[in-house]
């Protein structure tokens, strides 16, 4: 028993020392977790080196735009052929994939041979042999039935300027075919396809073998957004933030970037990591300085590199008794595929006793450990460089997100990864220690890169099906000049029937006379009590005018909710409500007692018989409270303060708040006679010459003209740029057949509008996987405010996404991309008819008046064209276009219609005390 401990202890011992004898001899080999950061350091470093636009041309790592802007969702299906050229062998397949309810892709595939002959000898032959493998398989499986989509996997660096083009930048591996560096190697296979002869394709996409990994994988894994290759070559992808992209055009979306990471260090960055084994494998290349990274990683080089490492150890007498075979000084008669054997778990030296013995060389027990320790440390480097530039590449995809914690899937091929022992346990330890803030999963690609590249063409193939149902879903929304221009010629119609008694009763605007006769001049004083009624919320303001030297004003106001169902609720309940709220205010302001004169901003069409007198024609923004309609809204406000009896109050004007933004305006700016609402509703009021105002008393001078154009439509008229959205929302709604033209202009609906087009796309699976969310099946979720914060410029897509998740919509960069151009379409359409409007009602200002050119200011109030990005720039552009006889200044209302209604209060009693 002794004896055999003895034995035991004798050879671990001997595994000691020669494991220790190797160390020594390779501890430049070895590298630290502090030394692998640094190198992730140094890899983040070279990553924004290739993707500037000032620096990429001298990067090492060349960051190369792929054009591929999307990952399989899983909708992909056709039948499409591949190509899969780059490594030892060259494969041309048939995949089919289908989506008919389960994802499933079916595959044919045949190698061919790359003879040294067709790989180091002319281009034209190289693609001359590729297309003849073509035309052999499609004749062997019966494909010229009809035209096939096929894709290119080609695995050597090319620069991209889209999808179907690739220009060689240079070969690696064993590839020196002449005459196609420099050249666009898809236009050379087709050219050698068309010389072949006999074949019905249609060269979509050029796919370099990573990024075929990383869609392969993709397909079954929709977190899959990188792809790394560790076989006779090394190379990853990723999916990249547009924006972050200067080679590219655009900063919407991702693509795919093609890191060619194996010429990493190629600058010298590197060269304290590298080892003399190294700097002999490097010269003894067919491209000496190029692919270092390469060099140190991949299944080309690591045999080679194990074979000059075990030469130097012989000539030291460290190995096989100073003793070499030919075989062993041979170049190239070690293989990786040797290392693997070597390092097997069981068999490992056993397999080495063999592989050596079969070199020539008689090698010994001690002999067969050391040789296995090399080929350890030579394959654990391996592993720990790959982890660190991988752990550099998932860094900066947790940060492109903004995320505490990243999950994703890195899809993985290449010989050495698939079959060495250990190297993949290796790598993927190593990976989760660099970045232990990131979940990652590794899945090995079944199919290879060529199944990738039918994935990117079927991808393509989708996108651009998806394309065109897209632009014609939104096609309706895109209006023409002649569209704008027949909106404003149809406005200016119903403008002119409004104002005649004989057709005011017809018309869709209804123009109605708001008693306001003259705008402030500054010379109005006191205090106002003012009110202000148009939305979900209701103010109560105390407003202090002050002439002299410098004319103010001062305001005090409260906001109080109006609860839905106050608002759905009796008109003797809203109205009660209403002067509890007034009661609130007085006692928080201390002015029970004071008989304060009031105005009232009332911001629903009312039919008005003096300024103080006015009907509800009928309710709209979502008031709905019986017994109101037909109404006199003053005296309702009157009776609600009697059954109060707690105050009492001179309700001198009922305005709408249209004419209140005017009014506000207008104090500071006497050419504002016109007034603009862009908000939660939609309207104008102007300055209209007495004349023209059939359906009231008098010609001389001017009144304001309550225009309601948000009727406009209501008889038909502009049923030519509705569109289905339109009806579907207008069918939802509380009113409908009724404010149609608002209800394509405002923000009590321009959400909806959005929410109706996604749950289309979505059904026909064009958004979100066609999964539609509970949520987005609500009626009112998709407010207004997310089109303004959606379509923000500064906003990256990743917030987009974001703010799709707070309504319960698990949307992919795509989708992001898709919500934001139907948000774009809707408002952008919107403000184009709000000022084919305008343009109508400044067109008849100049006219009444005679005039060749107006100079004119427009007070304007609202959240949508307050808050949205680019609402009042199209607005004004639209004027500018349809009304080029009219400067048009838009001056924003600061202090709302509460404001208006006091100043229009205080110019009644002025002029009441004139008369």
């Amino acid at each position: 028993m002794f004896a055999v401990h003895l034995l035991s202890f004798y050879f671990s011992k001997l595994k000691e020392d020669q494991i220790q004898k190797v160390d020594r001899f390779l501890y430049h080999m070895r590298l630290s977790d502090e030394q692998l950061r640094d190198i992730m350091m140094r890899f983040r470093a070279e990553m924004e080196k290739g993707l500037s636009r000032a620096t990429n041309p001298t990067a090492a790592v060349k960051m190369l735009p792929t054009h591929v802007r999307s990952t399989p969702d899983g909708s992909e299906k056709g039948e499409f052929l591949a190509l899969d050229l780059g490594g030892s062998k060259f494969k041309v397949l048939r995949v089919k994939v289908s989506d008919n309810g389960n994802q499933r892709v079916e595959m044919e595939s045949q190698h061919y041979p790359t003879p040294e002959e067709i790989t180091s000898g002319k281009g034209t032959g190289l693609f001359d042999h590729v297309a003849e493998c073509l035309k052999d398989f499609m004749e062997r499986n019966h494909v010229n039935t009809k035209r096939h989509p096929l894709g290119f996997t080609f695995s050597f660096p090319c620069s991209q300027t889209k999808l179907d083009e690739g220009v060689l930048l240079s070969w690696s591996k064993h590839f020196k075919a002449r005459g196609v560096q420099g050249t666009d190697v898809v236009d050379s296979l087709r050219k050698a396809i068309d010389k072949t002869g006999g074949m019905d394709v249609d060269v979509l996409a050029l796919v370099n073998d990573t990024v075929g990994t990383m869609m392969t994988c993709g397909y079954d894994d929709k977190y899959c957004e990188v792809g790394a290759i560790i076989g006779t070559g090394t190379n990853a992808c990723y999916m990249e933030e547009m924006r972050h992209i200067d080679l590219v055009e655009g900063d919407e979306g991702r693509m795919c970037i093609n890191t060619e990471w194996g010429s990493f260090g190629d600058d010298g960055s590197l060269e304290d990591i590298r080892t003399k084994f190294d700097r002999d494998i490097d010269l003894g290349s067919i491209n000496p300085g190029k692919q270092l990274f390469e060099k140190l990683i991949s299944g080309m080089y690591m045999g080679e590199l194990v074979r000059i490492i075990l030469v130097k150890m012989a000539r030291r007498g460290l190995l096989f008794q100073g003793r070499m075979s030919d075989a062993l000084r041979t170049k190239g008669k070690f293989q990786t595929q040797h290392v693997a054997e070597i390092e097997n778990y069981k068999e490992g030296l056993s397999n080495a006793k063999t592989i050596l013995a079969g070199l020539g060389l008689s090698p010994s027990e001690d002999d067969c450990i050391a040789v296995q320790h090399v080929c350890t440390i030579v394959s654990f480097r391996s592993a720990n460089l790959c982890a660190a530039a991988l752990a550099a590449i998932l860094t900066r995809l947790q940060e492109n997100k903004k995320l505490k914690r990243l999950r994703t899937t890195v899809g993985m091929d290449g010989t050495v990864y698939r079959t060495h022992p250990q190297y993949a346990k290796r790598l993927h330890k190593v990976v989760r220690r660099l970045v232990p803030d990131c979940n990652v999963r590794f899945l090995l690609s079944e199919s290879g890169s060529g199944k990738g590249a039918a994935m990117v063409t079927a991808v393509a193939y989708r996108l651009v099906s998806q394309r065109k149902q897209i632009d014609e879903t939104l096609a309706p929304f895109k209006l023409s000049r002649q569209h704008l221009q027949d909106v404003k010629d149809k406005m200016r119609v119903e403008l002119e029937r409004g104002l005649k008694k004989d057709t005011h009763h017809s018309a869709s605007v209804k123009m109605l006379p708001s008693y306001v006769c003259g705008t402030p001049d500054g010379t109005e004083r006191g205090k106002f009590l003012a009110l202000d009624l148009g939305g979900t919320n209701f103010r109560v303001l105390l407003v202090k005018i002050y002439t002299g030297l410098r004319k103010s004003i001062r305001m005090y106001n409260k906001i109080y909710a109006i609860p839905l169902e106050i608002m759905q609720g009796t008109g003797e309940e809203l109205f009660d409500h209403i002067v509890h709220c007034i009661s609130d205010f007085l006692d928080y302001m201390g002015m029970k007692n004071a008989r304060l004169p009031l105005g009232f901003t009332f911001s629903f069409p009312c039919r008005q018989a003096g300024i103080d007198k006015g009907s509800l024609v009928s309710w709209t923004k979502g008031f709905k409270a019986t017994d109101c309609e037909g109404q006199d809204v003053v005296d309702m406000l009157r009776e609600a303060i009697k059954r109060r009896n707690e105050f009492d109050l001179d309700i001198v004007a009922v305005v709408n708040d249209t004419v209140g933004t005017m009014m506000t305006c207008a104090y500071e700016d006497p050419n504002c006679e016109i007034g603009l609402i862009a908000g939660t509703g939609s309207n104008v009021c102007y300055m209209e010459e007495m004349r023209n105002i059939e359906t009231v008393e008098g010609e001389e001078g001017r009144m304001c003209v309550n225009t309601e154009w948000g009727g406009f439509g209501d008889n038909d008229c502009i049923e030519f740029i509705r569109t289905k959205f339109d009806r579907e929302v207008d069918e939802g709604s509380l009113n409908q057949g009724k404010q149609r033209y608002e209800k394509m202009t405002s923000g009590m609906y321009l959400g909806e509008i959005v929410r109706q087009i996604l749950i289309d796309l979505t059904k026909r699976g064009l958004l979100f996987r066609g999964q539609i969310s509970e949520r987005l099946r609500t009626r009112g979720i998709f407010e207004t405010k997310f089109l303004s914060q959606i379509e923000s410029d500064r906003l990256a897509l990743l917030q987009v996404r974001s703010i799709l998740q707070q309504l319960g919509l698990d949307s992919t960069c795509d989708d992001s991309i898709i919500v934001k151009e139907v948000c774009g379409a809707v408002s952008r359409r919107a403000a184009q008819i709000c000022g084919a409007g305008m343009a109508a009602v400044a067109d008849k200002i100049r006219e009444n008046r005679g005039l060749e050119q107006l100079d004119i200011t427009v007070g304007v109030d609202g959240t949508l064209y307050k808050l949205h990005p680019h609402f009042s720039k199209v607005l004004k552009e639209t004027v500018k276009d349809l009304a080029p006889q009219c400067d048009v200044t838009f001056v924003l209302s600061e202090d709302g219609s509460g404001k208006g209604a006091a100043l229009i209060t205080a110019v009644a009693q002025k002029l009441h005390s004139h008369s």
